[in-house]
């Protein structure tokens, strides 16, 4: 490009702006990283009715939607957008992970790959607990699959790379870096059966955005470390202030465990005990005093309600305060969820708790499943 300047003499000249002809290595451990996994994410995209109906067959009324040029999935529109991972091939087919909310409600499933391909995906199985679904794929077009790191290896503050489609396929295979910022994080939100679920999460500042659930967090050998699934947005306490680098990822290793009974069951049966609970932390010192528990007893599980004809009826009841399950320490939602999971139905579980300053243990038999909570 020629530029015109001025000397002393107002002589005008003519320079030449230069381009750098230096080459260099522009790879990083990060972009290494990104490269093993990156084909293995991809986009899911959630395919419901119409409710304003913008079909042919309701644009124009002399043609009945019975008609043979109309699909049967005309009246579909895309819902929501969210990422997947593609963790196996398996012959004719490939399957992926992806949120449980990503793809809740579909009635058709595309899958956008990496490399802008779309194909269609039929849903294997999902869980609303886990917050995980399984997808399956035609394995024609995949190149490359994911592997699951261990995480429970994971240390604070190593590398985190979140991989997926902030705010939709527009934006697929997205890339941005950060740290672990905490593990064994409890993450609380309400199913839609209205149960109060809490999850185990890995917390990383890494940008997570919508569109971003269902898609990779990777370590720096490019494994996948966790499935991103939430963020906080704003303070719980103050709806006005906003929150940044607060994500959170469901952890590899309950993927794992996971993911194998959605291919075998398309479900999983969980025992239930059949109670609403609230952390006692998160209660007022005015409301924890009326429960006249022991002043030593500072964290646990606080019995809301009990339900009839489940496990709990007759064992428990409103206000006792849940410490320790089969001998181990309860501190909160999550650890009773997780102590509770370990268990198939039928087992027997020990429950110890405070009635009031009288500890107390009960053994309860676990003769009904997560299926019958929605039953009540």
């Amino acid at each position: 490009m020629a530029m015109l300047m001025m000397n002393q003499n107002n002589l005008t000249t003519t320079s030449q702006v230069k381009t750098s002809q230096v080459t260099y290595q522009n790879e990083t451990s990060t972009s290494k990283a990104v490269k093993v996994v990156q084909d293995a994410v991809v986009s899911v995209i959630n395919y419901q009715k119409n409710s304003a109906g913008s079909s042919l067959a309701s644009l124009f009324g002399g043609i009945e939607a019975t008609d043979e040029r109309l699909d049967d999935e005309s009246d579909l529109q895309v819902y929501g957008e969210g990422s997947g991972v593609i963790y196996k091939k398996d012959g004719k087919y490939a399957y992926l992970v992806t949120n449980n909310h990503v793809i809740n409600g579909a009635e058709k499933i595309e899958i956008l790959l990496a490399d802008g391909t779309k194909v269609a995906g039929k849903l294997i199985g999902s869980d609303t607990y886990s917050d995980l679904a399984v997808v399956r794929i035609s394995s024609e077009k995949v190149k490359n699959v994911a592997e699951f790191a261990d995480s429970s290896a994971l240390t604070v503050g190593e590398t985190a790379i979140a991989i997926g489609s902030p705010l939709g396929s527009e934006y697929a295979n997205s890339v941005t870096q950060g740290i672990v910022s905490s593990l064994s994080r409890t993450v609380t939100s309400t199913d839609e059966n209205g149960q109060t679920i809490s999850t185990n999460a890995i917390q990383t500042d890494a940008a997570i955005n919508p569109g971003n659930s269902g898609g990779a967090l990777v370590n720096i050998q490019g494994q996948v470390i966790g499935i991103n699934s939430s963020k906080i947005a704003t303070s719980r306490l103050n709806a006005n202030l906003s929150v940044e680098g607060m994500g959170f990822a469901i952890p590899s290793n309950d993927v794992v465990e996971i993911i194998k009974q959605l291919e075998d069951n398309g479900s999983v049966n969980r025992p239930a005990l059949g109670i609403s609970m609230v952390n006692l932390n998160q209660l007022s010192t005015t409301a924890i005093s009326q429960l006249k528990i022991p002043n030593e007893v500072t964290s646990g599980i606080v019995v809301a309600a009990v339900q009839t004809d489940m496990p709990s009826n007759g064992k428990l009841e409103k206000y006792d305060v849940i410490t320790e399950i089969d001998g181990q320490e309860v501190n909160d939602t999550s650890d009773l969820q997780s102590l509770l999971y370990k268990h198939k139905i039928g087992d027997d579980m020990t429950i110890s708790f405070y009635r009031g300053t009288k500890k107390m243990t009960e053994t309860i038999k676990l003769t009904k499943s997560t299926q019958d909570l929605s039953r009540q």
